[in-house]
């Protein structure tokens, strides 16, 4: 059983998403949250494993309540809900420790995958908002990219242009023939040369570099 947390300022945002995950036999809709600094004590008090976290709130933001929540619970899995006037708080979100974004119109069964998903460990990148948010990035920051280090090898660069496409270890081991052990030593080995700590970090960087 998959046990979400929805926080969101919106109470109406609030029920429909718990009317949709609720229909899912898989998922246990375990409380809601109007703001961040609520999020942190429904965090505490009901333990879920994946938390529908919106952005732009009062009291403590998404942004804000993200960090505090994978500081203290850093098993706890934080999807963001975002609509496209929200785009430019997405990156710093991922960077505070989120797994993926995901737009609060998104169809149902849509939904329920990237909740299912990201509990499983996998990263939703929602490619309707990642052209948004990689030319977002690139106006915050002029020019070039920075170069991919030289120590990635080819290999490397495959895994790392299909985890900008929120791939999994077992798609990517079945794509690339290869066993998902040899996947995770790639990923990691992957992390260590960028230089970050998580899949989603990475995966903004295949998207910068045009990878996936």
């Amino acid at each position: 059983m998959i046990r979400v947390l929805i926080c969101d300022d919106q109470q109406v945002v609030c029920e429909g998403l718990r009317a949709i995950l609720s229909a899912a036999p898989q998922i246990q809709v375990v409380g809601l949250a109007r703001d961040g600094a609520e999020a942190l004590e429904r965090t505490a008090a009901t333990q879920p494993d994946v938390i529908l976290m919106d952005l732009k709130m009062p009291v403590m933001n998404g942004v804000q309540a993200t960090r505090e929540i994978r500081a203290r619970f850093p098993a706890v899995r934080i999807l963001v809900l975002t609509t496209y006037d929200a785009d430019q708080w997405v990156f710093d979100a991922v960077r505070a420790g989120a797994s993926g974004y995901l737009l609060k119109d998104s169809p149902a069964d849509a939904l329920i995958a990237a909740v299912e998903g990201t509990a499983a460990g996998r990263n939703h990148l929602d490619p309707a908002v990642a052209g948004r948010l990689m030319e977002q990035v690139s106006r915050g920051t002029p020019g070039q990219p920075d170069p991919l280090p030289a120590s990635l090898t080819e290999r490397e660069r495959e895994v790392l242009a299909l985890l900008g496409r929120g791939w999994g270890n077992a798609a990517i081991a079945s794509h690339l023939h290869l066993t998902e052990g040899t996947v995770r030593n790639h990923v990691s080995a992957i992390l260590g040369k960028l230089g970050v700590s998580d899949r989603t970090q990475a995966a903004l960087i295949a998207l910068r570099h045009g990878l996936a």
